[in-house]
């Protein structure tokens, strides 16, 4: 019988789920207006087990996308997947967030970097290479024009994910690719059967989304006496 695995994504404005049957997605959602997460997740859930004719009993493990993204986006699809976890005793799967990003790339490039939008000019990036295997650690990068200078003198790089456009109005070098995107729970399903296959689970307990960054609440106007 095939493995089935649920897969969540909300590291972004762009919230999406998807189910798998063995190698294939047999079900999926996705929606990019912003600040749905909270009440598009459950109902979109429901959806694609219903449309396989499965309860989350019949799961054999639930992915989720982890990070690096939005705190808030972030909390909600992992508390999501948690919750499934526990209560239909299944185990988690998590998934770098730039991994599945690289993994929609498709274009004809030498290298792929991945980049989440953050704040300004900085985005959350790291490099991989065609396969989508990391070829490097991930960080917060302000972007500048010599912005990864060293990987472009090399060879044709594809940028891909939600921190590219403000990377594309600086950049000149003829061997950079862009490709604005959203990262989508459908490409996590390489990742999420090789973490099935090899046991590599987290502890639903104690796992938390790598943010990279700390959270920083803003600071409200109003005056508070």
């Amino acid at each position: 019988m095939s493995e089935r695995i649920l897969m969540i994504e909300t590291s972004t404005e762009c919230c999406s789920v998807a189910l798998s049957d063995g190698a294939r997605i047999c079900a999926s959602r996705v929606n990019e207006t912003p600040r749905q997460h909270a009440s598009q997740l459950a109902p979109y859930l429901k959806e694609v087990l219903d449309e396989a004719g499965i309860t989350a009993a019949g799961l054999d493990a639930v992915a989720v996308s982890e990070g690096p993204g939005s705190y808030t986006g972030l909390r909600v699809g992992v508390s999501t997947a948690k919750g499934i976890c526990f209560g239909a005793g299944k185990p988690l799967i998590g998934i770098d967030t730039l991994q599945i990003l690289a993994l929609q790339a498709d274009a004809d490039c030498d290298r792929i970097v991945a980049m989440i939008d953050a704040r300004r000019m900085e985005v959350y990036a790291a490099p991989f290479d065609l396969s989508g295997r990391k070829l490097g650690e991930t960080k917060a990068v302000i972007l500048d024009t010599d912005s990864f200078r060293q990987e472009l003198d090399a060879g044709r790089v594809l940028f891909i994910g939600t921190g590219v456009e403000k990377f594309r109005q600086i950049c000149t070098h003829p061997n950079a690719l862009f490709r604005p995107c959203f990262p989508l729970a459908t490409a996590m399903l390489q990742p999420a059967r090789e973490a099935l296959q090899k046991k590599g689970f987290k502890d639903v307990a104690y796992f938390e989304p790598f943010y990279l960054k700390e959270f920083v609440a803003g600071i409200s106007k109003r005056s508070v006496l």
